[in-house]
């Protein structure tokens, strides 16, 4: 992490959270695809429902542009169950009580909140690339668009970065043609015993 703290180019923070599910989810387990991390204040509040409600809407437009969707608060996996039940919502939650995943992305801090200066979470949501950086940043995030603006974001990082898979693919296959056409010019500039080496001019 920089200085400067997270930015768009950096490497996103690692984390490893239990889920709704009671399982732990690590971002490695998505290494290779996109990967929407959100961050809101609390279950069952009109803005939080209505954002987990937007994500799921659109969870399959999501997938088809090879990205999952996490969103993370401080609430219990216990009030998570509840929520993601009440609402279908259809994609992992993730408790983090201790709040140092969202202080490692600074999506905890001061906000103002009915007039008052409180800590609390800072609605944020961050688009991870398949290497594991970060694609784009939203911050002070309003719910009314916020999915549009994501998957326009992730159409767009989608068709021009492409998987890292795929990357690493092309760059082995180009090193070994690299190393194929280099055998083949040392083959064919061999010589053979008894041949002389004829002189060329410049």
């Amino acid at each position: 992490m920089s200085a400067q703290g997270i930015q768009v180019g950096g490497l996103a923070p690692r984390f490893d959270l239990e889920s709704d599910r009671g399982a732990h989810v690590s971002l490695d387990d998505f290494d290779g695809k996109w990967v929407v991390l959100y961050f809101y204040p609390r279950d069952n509040t009109p803005g939080c429902t209505r954002e987990a409600q937007d994500f799921t809407a659109a969870i399959a437009r999501f997938r088809k542009l090879g990205a999952e969707v996490i969103g993370v608060s401080k609430d219990s996996v216990k009030s998570h169950g509840g929520f993601r039940d009440k609402y279908k919502i259809a994609f992992p939650l993730l408790s983090d009580p201790d709040l140092e995943v969202h202080k490692a992305y600074e999506a905890w801090g001061t906000k103002i909140m009915y007039g008052k200066k409180i800590e609390g979470t800072l609605r944020s949501t961050f688009l991870i690339a398949p290497d594991g950086t970060l694609a784009q940043i939203w911050k002070s995030v309003k719910v009314d668009g916020h999915i549009d603006k994501v998957i326009a974001a992730l159409s767009t990082g989608e068709s021009s970065a492409g998987p890292a898979s795929a990357k690493k693919t092309s760059a082995k296959t180009v090193s070994v043609a690299k190393k194929s056409a280099s055998a083949k010019k040392s083959a064919g500039t061999k010589r053979t015993p008894g041949t002389k080496k004829t002189a060329r001019r410049a």
